[in-house]
């Protein structure tokens, strides 16, 4: 039987998605309320809404970011890229105490940040840490 565990940001992930409704909600009660005289180019409409994309797009990555730990690895989705690292890749787990994210150390040393589990979850990002370094081999 496989072990899956799917960990994703708790308070940044709230923040991310409430900032982008809150935002395209405004913009779009800010345009409706506009006075009648008061127009903008079809040049200004488009790019009012395409820097509203990119920081939609930037808002998503931070909303869709998680660590999924099963019996092959660790999958890591910091915003729009994706790796995967064998266990027998890695060497092990930092959290340091006021760290804003723990990191993956693979045996190459390289450093891997895990954006999904936030310090600021308290417990929760403590016991994803915890269950993330007892899945590795003595």
């Amino acid at each position: 039987m496989s072990d899956l565990r799917t960990f994703r940001p708790g308070g940044a992930r709230i923040v991310a998605y409430g900032v982008a409704v809150l935002m395209v909600l405004l913009t779009v009660v800010i345009g409706l309320a506009l006075p009648d005289e008061i127009s903008f180019t079809p040049a200004e409409d488009v790019t009012l809404w395409a820097i509203i994309a990119v920081v939609l797009t930037l808002l998503h990555g931070v909303g869709r970011s998680l660590v999924r730990a099963d019996d092959d690895g660790v999958e890591v989705l910091n915003g729009y890229r994706r790796r995967h690292v064998p266990w027998s890749e890695i060497q092990g787990f930092a959290m340091n105490t006021g760290a804003p994210w723990p990191t993956l150390v693979t045996k190459d040393d390289d450093r891997i940040n895990l954006f999904a589990i936030q310090g600021s979850d308290g417990a929760y990002a403590r016991q994803a840490v915890a269950y993330l370094r007892g899945r590795l081999e003595p």
